[in-house]
């Protein structure tokens, strides 16, 4: 009998294949990749499993991998794809799928299988990552065999298959979007979600977020510490990485921050509708670029800028395990040094502003930023750099009038 490893998380689709694959002579060896998944119950998952077919089921724990080694470089880029979405699912598929591959070789399974469907991000991210570390692993991506498809043309029929095997899942027919989480976010999406006339934020079942009108009416004051670019206390209080974004998801979720409904471009063509909750993430992006603001150097960061969205890019598509990443990350290592220090944030209702910044390596003069008289800088210096700056323009103007 062949053997398989496969990636789960007791979700709607996970739970289908279990038995799916138990019928087409898999020996199915579930592992639930433990990331801080806020609303769910471990060994409730692992009971599931193996109750519902798995031979055996195992929670492996990377909840500090996830943040450390994962989430805070692509925070220290500051990367976000199209704009605000900070990338909790696509951060985490490469750890799912390393962790898989290292039960898979520890038991000498046959096959990687994964839930992802044919029409989304997630099957590039498992598979992208799985043949960088192992290139000669088996995938096996049963949305993209029309036999699977032919039994389960859509969520309907799946949820109607485990209300037959009296399989529990959260998705319903009134309710039938999925949602994915870990200790960076949850993103929802599908069913109703992909009617842009509806309110995303209003229909879903947030877990880790109040809404801005029902958090409190008063301001919560909240500090960041970070070193070389990575957090390391809340409140004065030292954390390891999980800590610092479990402590910012309770501390932003009460205060309704991190929520985002977007219309996205996925990596297959289509575009797609995700609503997402991102309480922790959200302030660590904001103090992050703060910390930034006094210690980094200008043209250092214009350039982190402008390659940001290429990291986000990548690590959206799936291509974390390549060389390019491989480059990026070792120059952002160096480029974080000497971001150190500390960030006040006062939140309300969704809101960030801040309330103070220090740092030790402080690029800020204010000797020299002052606009009262005096100072080290002197403003006559100026008269020839604007001459020598202007000069190419000087030039052109009289060789090419403009029209004014």
């Amino acid at each position: 009998m062949a053997s398989c490893v496969l990636a789960y998380s007791g979700g709607l689709d996970t739970s289908v294949l279990l038995g799916w694959l138990g019928d087409e002579g898999y020996e199915v060896h579930a592992v639930y990749v433990d990331l801080g998944q806020p609303c769910e119950d471990r060994q409730a998952m692992l009971d599931k499993a193996t109750k519902f077919g798995a031979a055996s089921a195992r929670v492996v724990d990377v909840q500090n991998e996830l943040c450390r080694d994962f989430a805070f470089p692509v925070l220290q880029w500051q990367a976000k794809y199209e704009g605000p979405y900070l990338l909790g699912t696509s951060i985490a598929r490469p750890l799912i799928s390393k962790v898989c591959l290292q039960v898979a070789r520890e038991g000498g399974a046959d096959a990687f299988v994964h839930g992802a469907t044919g029409k989304g991000n997630d099957q590039c991210r498992f598979q992208l990552a799985a043949e960088a570390l192992d290139p000669t692993i088996e995938v096996v991506a049963p949305w993209r065999l029309e036999s699977f498809r032919g039994k389960f043309p859509g969520r309907t029929e799946m949820i109607a298959y485990c209300r037959q095997k009296g399989i529990p899942v959260k998705a319903s027919v009134s309710k039938p979007y999925s949602s994915d989480e870990n200790c960076l976010h949850i993103s929802y999406e599908a069913g109703k979600l992909e009617d842009l006339s509806v309110n995303g934020v209003e229909l879903v079942d947030f877990g880790m977020t109040v809404s801005p009108q029902k958090a409190p009416d008063e301001i919560e004051n909240v500090t960041i510490a970070f070193e070389s670019g990575v957090p390391v206390r809340v409140n004065d209080k030292p954390l390891d990485a999980f800590g610092v974004v479990a402590q910012l998801n309770k501390i932003g979720g009460r205060n309704g921050v991190g929520r985002i409904d977007m219309v996205e471009n996925r990596f297959v063509g289509m575009k797609s509708r995700g609503v997402y909750e991102a309480p922790g993430m959200t302030i660590l992006y904001e103090a992050h670029r703060l910390v930034e603001q006094l210690t980094m150097d200008r043209d250092l960061m214009h350039l982190r800028d402008r390659l940001a969205p290429e990291v986000a890019e990548m690590v959206y598509y799936g291509f974390w395990y390549s060389a390019k990443m491989d480059a990026l990350l070792a120059f952002i290592r160096q480029a974080q040094k000497p971001v150190t220090g500390q960030v006040s944030l006062n939140l309300y209702k969704g809101n960030m502003m801040v309330a103070g910044r220090f740092s030790p390596n402080s690029l800020y003069d204010e000797g020299i930023a002052t606009m009262e008289g005096g100072g080290s800088y002197n403003q006559t210096d100026a008269e020839g750099f604007l001459r020598i700056q202007g000069l190419p323009g000087r030039v052109q103007g009289r060789i090419n009038p403009r029209e004014y």
